[in-house]
């Protein structure tokens, strides 16, 4: 078969044409990945654990120590509980890398109220003596108190859309972070925590939970098997999780990590939410079933005990020595706009 001039060169338009498409969507992804990565963040400083010479605390022991909790997970990530590590130590250890930690929260219609109490209390409690920048989302700017700050710890408002949906506004968490992390937390910080709004802080929240991936063990589920856990089960979502696996249920009101590490987990779980909804699905538990898919097979580097995410609802337990962080008490047909 002859083909014209003409048709050879259309061809070969078409051909040229694939090339660049191609270089397009390559150079996109690695240039998204890279905006990600600009900032020098800290892998190379955390692999190495560089205590300072001539300091002194308690000797640790491999023969005594928590013998009522499981310290560590299956795939060898520390559970962090109160008497498992030494705070000073962690605290002197993470300080010389001159580490800067985000806080994402949403204070979405009336959950602006909880904002006041939130930012008090992680003020004198929250990484204390650390470079912190809390992030609000919130449709109402002209709302967010104004509270006072150590040095080295900043507050910046991000308007975000209100909603007469509370399920609406927990699904879209997942993109807002991803975006907010895309054009500016980035560029500003080597760690990041996403906690909820209508909690406070108690009591010490340092170092000893910055890690790759963070996950906190749901203070309701802490002592269920896993036939009881609240996941998604339903096939059609994304989701989903058979009956037969899991390893924890992790709250959907605090997760962490490296920067780099929690934008993966929100693109993922954002897509994950969208891909739902165009199939006109929504997971058990928005957002929270999302992540606990994620975790499942993207293991967490570090856990934190239900003590980094208590419920004032719950009675404290004797695994529990310490509350340091807990979700308050209310009434959600007042709260929330569709209840």
């Amino acid at each position: 078969m002859r083909f014209s001039s003409n048709a050879k060169q259309f061809v070969l338009l078409i051909i040229v044409g694939i090339f660049l498409l191609l270089g397009y969507v390559v150079f996109n992804h690695f240039n998204e990945r890279q905006n990600i990565l600009s900032k020098p963040i800290l892998r190379s400083r955390v692999q190495n654990i560089v205590s300072p010479e001539r300091l002194l605390y308690k000797q640790p022991s491999v023969l005594v120590g928590r013998t009522d909790v499981v310290a560590v997970t299956p795939w060898l990530a520390p559970i962090v509980w109160e008497g498992t590590f030494d705070p000073d130590l962690v605290d002197i250890i993470y300080k010389s890398m001159n580490l800067t930690i985000a806080t994402t929260v949403f204070a979405v219609g009336k959950y602006v109220r909880f904002l006041q109490d939130f930012l008090e209390t992680a003020e004198k409690h929250f990484m204390v003596d650390f470079n912190v920048r809390y992030y609000v989302f919130t449709d109402r700017p002209d709302d967010v108190p104004s509270v006072n700050m150590s040095q080295g710890r900043h507050l910046s408002v991000i308007q975000v859309p209100g909603s007469n949906s509370w399920q609406e506004i927990s699904a879209r968490k997942m993109k807002t972070i991803q975006t907010a992390i895309e054009r500016q937390i980035s560029r500003e910080a080597d760690y990041i925590f996403c906690l909820d709004v209508d909690s406070k802080f108690h009591a010490r929240w340092g170092a000893e939970s910055l890690g790759r991936l963070v996950a906190v063990i749901h203070p309701w589920f802490y002592q269920a098997t896993r036939d009881h856990f609240t996941y998604e089960r339903r096939p059609a979502s994304t989701a989903y999780i058979p009956m037969d696996e899991g390893d924890y249920y992790y709250t959907g009101a605090v997760f962490g990590g490296f920067v780099e590490d929690v934008y993966t987990l929100t693109k993922v779980c954002r897509n994950q939410l969208e891909e739902d909804a165009r199939n006109s699905i929504e997971a058990a538990w928005q957002e929270e079933s999302h992540l606990n898919r994620y975790l499942l097979y993207n293991k967490p580097s570090k856990l934190l005990s239900p003590e980094y995410q208590w419920d004032d609802k719950k009675t404290k337990t004797k695994e529990v020595k310490v509350i340091r962080f807990s979700t308050v008490i209310k009434n959600y047909a007042e709260i929330r706009p569709n209840v």
